[in-house]
């Protein structure tokens, strides 16, 4: 990181910012092309979960290539200032890389979807069978992560 007044480095804080989070940005690539969604996710310390249907664009994305990267950031806002060039952002945020696989086992399936359900506050969720049936889990095991804060 070329900030290392701005990098964080203590693992425990990455994952402090990761569990505050709500929301997490997965990029993927088709045919050399970027393409970002923001998505729910749960996460278990070395690898990122997302629930999804069983077809679309980014399924057939990630089919072709698992090799993704992610962003998440808690406390975003906008620092105004005098001048114009002065302005900035303050933030707290988490990107990495990895790569991703499908999971299809039920019991896989159940587990991740837990991850996903504490990530948002829910400690005993139900899951109608049907519904995890036509459920596709996307697991995003982190190969490189690093942090980076900005401002007060």
């Amino acid at each position: 990181m070329r900030r290392k007044d701005k990098e964080i480095a203590d693992r425990a804080q990455i994952d402090a910012v990761i569990r505050r989070a709500r929301i997490c940005r997965l990029g993927m690539a088709w045919d050399n092309r970027p393409y970002i969604v923001p998505l729910c996710f749960g996460y278990d310390g070395s690898a990122l979960y997302f629930h999804s249907a069983r077809e679309g664009r980014k399924i057939d994305m990630l089919r072709k290539n698992g090799a993704v990267c992610f962003e998440i950031d808690i406390e975003a806002r906008v620092r105004a200032a005098d001048e114009a060039c002065k302005w900035g952002m303050g933030y707290r945020s988490v990107m990495g890389t990895g790569r991703a696989t499908l999971l299809y086992d039920p019991a896989a399936k159940r587990t991740a979807l837990d991850l996903i359900m504490a990530q948002y506050g829910s400690d005993a969720p139900v899951y109608a069978e049907a519904a995890l049936n036509r459920t596709l889990i996307i697991k995003v095991q982190i190969e490189a992560i690093s942090g980076k804060t900005s401002g007060p």
